[in-house]
């Protein structure tokens, strides 16, 4: 939620805006998801796309939020196309793990970089929320964040700066803008957006599946969740996709014994969700408000274990390492050329370090 926040702002989102977006995320999570599940019989659980969030949070290009809303339909109109032609599937299926790795972790670096640059301002607030995460990491893994955030509000209340911005009201509300479509945002934030959506939340979420026995066809899932995308960008909708961690949870033995059961799961988690929309509008405030040392503070710490697992799998592979550091060091350099972001420059690079290794491999 607070990169949610944090992505809304940076795109000029206003406070209303930013409600709106948490609203329809919740409720393209909630909906689609319940009726996958029920119609499917197998727990089909969505997410928001959190390295989506970064990737948006970290843009800074200026694009304004109607030219932002044009990006989201785009990304989710690709989603959709990937899931009508099963060619395309088969072929996103071979994207290198470790380019795409290396982009997420080139975006997710700045955010725990911010993390740091908040110890000068509120050396207190900083230290206290470090040292009770390093704690809480090795005592009880689960509950490292929850109590991160917990001592935030704490903190926040005491000190008398926590609250909720005006005009955003007690229940979630949808604000429609009109799209604007811009070739350089569709290639600096559509592509990108698209890609990491693909790559990191929709791909590992259908593994997730078949992980636990169930075998759903690709196509129907990624239509639906680029569908549910595409219908809610006005309000502010990034990107609806596959579950991974959270699908883990939801379809394992501890969700229902019986396999054949556990769809009831998605059902419940689809409902809780569509509550959730209902009360968006506090929830999302709460972010609004809050001093911007703070959200920092908490952003980077909440992205520490994704920037660790990118890093370890862009990684993994040998050969594919120089591709992997170059794609890595591009994006995390917040490059901009010709109007268009390091997240695209960081995948093209990458792309290019590959198709040339490969083709000396051939040659020799």
């Amino acid at each position: 939620m607070a990169l949610v926040v944090q992505a809304g702002q940076t795109l000029g989102a206003s406070p209303v805006q930013i409600v709106s977006m948490v609203t329809g995320l919740c409720l393209g999570i909630g909906l689609p998801g319940l009726l996958l599940s029920w119609r499917l019989k197998i727990p089909v659980i969505l997410a928001w796309s959190t390295p989506g969030a970064a990737l948006l949070a970290a843009s800074a290009l200026g694009h304004d939020w109607s030219t932002a809303v044009g990006a989201f339909l785009i990304a989710g109109l690709l989603m959709i196309v990937v899931g009508l032609i099963p060619a395309l599937g088969r072929l996103a299926a071979q994207i290198p793990a470790a380019v795409a790795s290396a982009m997420l972790a080139g975006v997710l670096l700045p955010f725990v970089f911010r993390l740091f640059l908040v110890f000068p301002t509120d050396i207190g607030l900083a230290a206290g929320l470090l040292v009770v995460f390093l704690l809480a990491r090795r005592l009880a893994p689960t509950w490292a964040l929850p109590l991160v955030l917990a001592c935030t509000f704490a903190t926040l209340t005491l000190r008398g700066q926590l609250g909720l911005p005006l005009g955003t009201g007690l229940f979630g509300t949808l604000s429609p803008v009109v799209p604007r479509f811009d070739l350089k945002a569709a290639i600096s934030l559509s592509l990108p957006l698209f890609m990491v959506t693909l790559v990191s939340q929709n791909l590992p979420g259908l593994v997730v599946l078949r992980t636990a026995g169930y075998e759903p066809k690709p196509g129907p899932l990624l239509v639906s969740t680029g569908a549910a995308t595409a219908i809610l960008a006005a309000f502010g909708v990034y990107g609806i996709n596959m579950a991974a961690i959270v699908a883990a949870i939801c379809t394992g033995p501890d969700a229902n014994p019986d396999p054949a059961r556990r769809w009831v799961v998605g059902v419940i988690y689809g409902a809780l969700y569509l509550v959730a929309a209902i009360f968006a509008a506090p929830l999302a405030g709460l972010f609004i408000a809050m001093p911007h040392g703070a959200l920092a503070l908490i952003t980077g710490l909440a992205l520490i274990g994704p920037l660790t697992g990118a890093l370890t799998s862009m990684l993994a592979q040998p050969d594919h390492r120089d591709a992997a550091i170059l794609t890595f060091a591009a994006t995390a350099s917040g490059l901009a050329l010709f109007g268009v972001g390091a997240a695209f420059w960081g995948l093209l690079l990458g792309g290019v370090v590959l198709g040339l290794a490969r083709l000396i491999r051939l040659r020799a």
